[in-house]
């Protein structure tokens, strides 16, 4: 029931929100600026992969925290 309160719950949901998605962003610009600078400056495919992995890592960091948002704004409303 919404009462036009944000609680601290709320807040706390709404910043870990934020935070996942500055991570999702972050990753994929970082990835697609690493894709087309690599290949100017002679970047090694075993680099590539490196940071590959790295977007990858963030990626699935992003998902457990939605989860945890998902979980938190059910344990929110009921």
């Amino acid at each position: 029931m919404d009462t036009g309160r944000e609680t601290d719950q709320d807040k706390a949901i709404a910043r870990k929100g934020r935070h996942v998605a500055l991570v999702i962003a972050g990753a994929a610009v970082l990835w697609l600026l690493i894709q087309v600078v690599a290949p100017s400056v002679g970047l090694s495919d075993r680099y590539l992969l490196l940071f590959d992995f790295a977007a990858l890592a963030a990626f699935v960091y992003a998902g457990v925290n939605i989860f945890q948002i998902w979980r938190m704004r059910q344990e929110n409303q009921g």
